[in-house]
């Protein structure tokens, strides 16, 4: 399953230093398209290009402020996540809390960076998560199992994306929160961010679903292998 991206990925490795340029025009790419798909997948219902517009500090009429600080905080905490890379920082659950707090930033602040205190459901699935009592034994544990991985960096990035959101931690922006967590693994293991599209929404809340029902994780980690050689070779097109 991991060959043609380890293979692609040896190609990418082989061109770096890779064209100051060309990186800008993509990092400024994934930043738009991952805010984008990312809120859309949530009900965000700003478009890919006014999603752009809002990003460049431009108001959208006929939006909510909620969808409009999605966007921004979205991009923010893609940012410090990336900080957060490049100094070689380890999983954790400051990690994880620091990047709720910028998800959630002016949108519920008594939220943000907080675990739930009250118990949830997640709408349309079979799944129920654990009772907020277990959350801090739960986070721990989550922490502990990731430090003792012992499988392809992908795959670890997918089984973290899945377990995390089977707890779901958080009142709201447990989805986001997610998969800033899963590329952050990915960005460390020397992977390129991967991005969920929100054409894809139904078959990655069936994938996580059966993962959280049956602990069958192949649907959801062959989706992250697909969306991680979509990345790969467009990043390839670009400067190979």
């Amino acid at each position: 399953m991991f060959k043609t991206i380890d293979d692609l990925k040896q190609q990418l490795d082989a061109l770096r230093p890779l064209p100051k340029h060309s990186v800008q025009s993509l990092h400024e790419a994934l930043v738009l398209e991952w805010t984008y798909h990312s809120n859309a997948i949530e009900g965000n219902t700003l478009t890919l290009k006014e999603t752009k517009v809002v990003l460049e500090g431009i108001t959208v009429g006929g939006k909510s402020m909620r969808e409009h600080f999605e966007a921004i905080n979205h991009r923010e905490a893609i940012e410090w996540v990336e900080s957060v890379v490049v100094k070689d920082e380890p999983f954790s659950e400051r990690l994880i809390k620091s990047i709720h707090q910028l998800v959630l930033k002016n949108i519920d602040d008594s939220n943000a960076g907080r675990y739930r205190q009250e118990n949830v459901m997640i709408a349309g699935a079979e799944h129920t998560p654990p009772d907020h009592l277990h959350l801090p034994m739960l986070m721990a544990e989550l922490v502990q199992e990731y430090q003792q991985q012992d499988c392809h960096p992908v795959e670890r990035a997918a089984r973290l994306h899945v377990d995390f959101v089977g707890i779901h931690p958080f009142v709201d922006g447990n989805g986001r929160t997610a998969r800033l967590l899963m590329n952050f693994d990915l960005m460390t293991s020397g992977y390129l961010p991967v991005i969920i599209k929100t054409e894809h929404r139904l078959a990655y809340y069936e994938a996580l679903d059966k993962a959280h029902t049956t602990q069958h994780y192949q649907d959801y980690i062959a989706m992250v292998v697909a969306a991680q050689e979509e990345a790969l070779n467009q990043y390839l097109s670009i400067v190979g």
